[in-house]
C-alpha cells in the first residue's frame, strides 16, 4: 500500500495554470489533438496544457503506454501502473478510456488519491471533444453523479458502528459455540454435525463481513478498513487481503467482461453467455462437453471452488508474492483452527472438519455470489457508461431479513456494483432512487426471488452449452 507523500507548494507555471491563466494561440488558431497553445507568448504569459483528442487517447491501450482520463484529464500512467494500490490490472482496464466514474466509485478519499494523480498528468481533452468516450449518453452519466451526490448527501456512506459491531459479535458467537458443542456434549455424530453446521456458517458470514472491510465501507478512514480487512480475512479466515482486493476490484471494474473480470474466466471449464459458447464452438474447442456443463456444475463448481481452487491460489499467490504479512494473518487462522480442534479430533479428523467445513462454505459462496451475474450479459468490452455497464451485468434479489442476512445483503447486487464503499446497510435507501434513474433511462432493473435466481445459474449454462454444440456442429 503507498503511503501518503508530504506534497510540495505548487510551482509559478502550476498556479497559474490552476488560475486559467492561458497564452493567446498564434495566428488566433488552437491546436488540439496533442498540439501545444502558447507560441509567441510575450512575457509572463504561461504555455497551457497540451490537448488531445479521444482518438490519440484511446491508442495508449497497450501492455507498456497506459493513459486514461478522469474529469477531461488526462494521466499517463504507464510508469506508475505497478505501484497502484488497488493492483495493477484494475486500472489498466481502464487505459485509453475515461476513468473518471470509476475513480469516483472506488475511491472514498478523493483528496488522498489526487496527490498521487499529479505527476501522472499529461495535459487535458481537447475542448471540441466531449468529455465522455465512445458516444456514451452524457445526460444519463450527469444524471447518475447527481444520484451520488443525493446518496452522500444523505449520509448514505457512513457506515454503522453498531450494526457491523453487532454483525462481527454474532460471527464469534458462532465459534465460540461451535467449541462448546464439542467440550460439553463430547465428538458424537450429532456434536459433530452440530459443530460443522456452526462453522459453516461462521465463515460463510465473516465472508460477507471481509467483502465490507475490503470495499472500506465499515469505517471512515481507509487505514483501520484495511486493519480490519486483515483480521477478518486472514485470522477468521485463513485467505489474504491483498489476492481479495486485487481479484475483486477488477471485477467491479469491468463486471462480466471476457479478459477484465475474473469471474468470468472460467480457464475452459464453463462457456459463458451468448458470444463465448459460439466462438468456443466455431473453432472447435472441445475441453469438455459443454453441452452437458450445467449437470458437471454441479460436481465441479459449487463442491470445489473453495476447499480445492481457492485455497491452492491463495497460498501459491502469497508466496510467489512474498506476502508476508498476508501470510501470517493466514497462518494465525490455521494455528488457532488445529489448537482447537486437535484435541478433539487429532490432526487428521481435524483436516477433515476443516475440509467439510469448507466444502459447505464453498456451496453457499458459489450459490449467492453467482446467482447475480452468470444470468445476465457476459461478453466482450462494450465501453458503457458506469450505470449501463453494471446493470447489464447485475440484477437484484427480492428484499426479507433471511435474504439480506444469508447473501449478505448481495441481494442488492445492483446497488452495490453502482456504489461499492456504501455500507451495505444503507442499500435500500438507495434502491428506490436507482430504479426510478434506471426507469427514466429504460435500463433494465432487474429483481427476482432468490429462488429462481438460482435455477437460473443452470437455465444459463444449458443455454450457452446449448449455443456451443450448435456452433460446434454446424460450421
Amino acid at each position: 500500500m503507498l503511503r501518503e507523500e508530504e506534497v510540495e507548494g505548487e510551482s509559478e507555471e502550476e498556479e497559474h495554470r490552476e488560475a486559467g491563466a492561458k497564452c493567446p494561440p498564434k495566428n488566433g488558431v488552437t491546436m488540439g489533438k496533442g498540439g501545444q497553445n502558447g507560441e509567441g507568448c510575450s512575457s509572463g504569459c504561461v504555455k497551457s496544457d497540451p490537448r488531445y483528442s479521444w482518438e490519440e487517447i484511446q491508442k495508449h491501450n497497450t501492455r507498456t503506454d497506459k493513459w486514461l482520463v478522469i474529469d477531461r484529464k488526462v494521466y499517463n500512467i504507464s510508469a506508475w501502473v505497478k505501484r497502484h494500490p488497488g493492483g495493477l490490472r484494475v486500472i489498466s482496464h481502464y487505459a485509453g478510456e475515461d476513468a473518471s466514474e470509476a475513480f469516483l466509485a472506488f475511491h472514498p478519499d478523493l483528496n488522498f488519491v489526487r496527490k498521487f494523480l499529479k505527476p501522472l498528468y499529461i495535459g487535458e481533452l481537447d475542448e471540441n471533444e466531449p468529455s465522455q468516450d465512445r458516444g456514451k449518453n452524457m445526460e444519463q452519466v450527469e444524471d447518475f453523479q447527481k444520484l451520488r451526490k443525493t446518496a452522500e448527501d444523505m449520509g448514505l456512506f457512513k457506515g454503522s458502528v453498531v450494526f457491523f459491531g453487532l454483525y462481527l459479535s454474532h460471527i464469534l458467537v458462532l465459534e465460540v459455540l461451535a467449541w462448546a458443542t464439542l467440550n460439553y456434549l463430547g465428538t458424537g455424530w450429532i456434536p459433530t454435525i452440530i459443530t460443522i453446521l456452526l462453522l459453516s456458517i461462521s465463515q460463510a458470514q465473516a465472508g460477507w463481513l471481509q467483502h465490507d472491510f475490503g470495499h472500506l465501507s465499515v469505517f471512515k478512514t481507509s487505514k483501520w478498513n484495511h486493519i480490519g480487512h486483515k483480521f477478518v480475512i486472514g485470522h477468521l479466515k485463513g485467505a489474504s487481503a491483498n489476492w481479495w482486493n486485487h481479484r475483486h476490484f477488477q471485477h467491479h471494474a469491468k463486471p462480466n467482461i471476457f479478459s477484465k473480470d475474473p469471474d468470468v474466466n472460467m480457464v475452459h471449464i464453463f462457456v459463458l453467455g451468448d458470444t463465448q459458447p459460439v466462438e468456443y464452438g466455431k473453432k472447435k474447442l472441445k475441453y469438455l462437453p459443454y453441452n452437458h456443463q450445467h449437470q458437471y456444475f454441479f460436481l465441479i463448481g459449487p463442491p470445489l471452488l473453495i476447499p480445492v481452487y481457492f485455497t491452492v491460489q491463495i497460498m501459491k499467490t502469497m508466496i510467489t508474492r512474498k506476502d508476508w504479512v498476508d501470510l501470517a494473518w493466514s497462518l494465525s487462522y490455521y494455528t488457532r483452527f488445529f489448537f482447537t480442534f486437535v484435541p478433539y479430533f487429532g490432526v487428521f479428523g481435524s483436516i477433515a472438519l476443516l475440509t467439510t467445513v469448507r466444502f459447505i462454505e464453498s456451496h453457499w459462496f458459489v450459490w449467492v455470489t453467482q446467482m447475480n451475474h452468470i444470468p445476465m450479459e457476459i461478453d466482450h468490452e462494450k465501453y458503457r457508461d458506469w450505470l449501463g455497464s453494471q446493470l447489464a451485468a447485475t440484477c437484484n434479489i427480492e428484499q426479507s431479513f433471511f435474504n439480506d442476512w444469508f447473501s449478505g445483503h448481495l441481494n442488492f447486487q445492483i446497488e452495490h456494483h453502482l456504489f461499492p464503499t456504501m455500507p451495505r446497510h444503507n442499500y435500500y435507501k438507495i434502491a428506490p432512487f436507482v430504479r426510478s434513474l434506471c426507469k427514466k433511462y429504460e435500463v433494465l432493473y432487474e429483481e427476482k426471488p432468490m429462488w429462481k435466481a438460482f435455477t437460473d445459474i443452470i437455465g444459463s449454462l444449458r443455454k450457452s452449452g446449448d449455443l456451443w454444440l450448435d456452433a460446434y456442429l454446424h460450421k
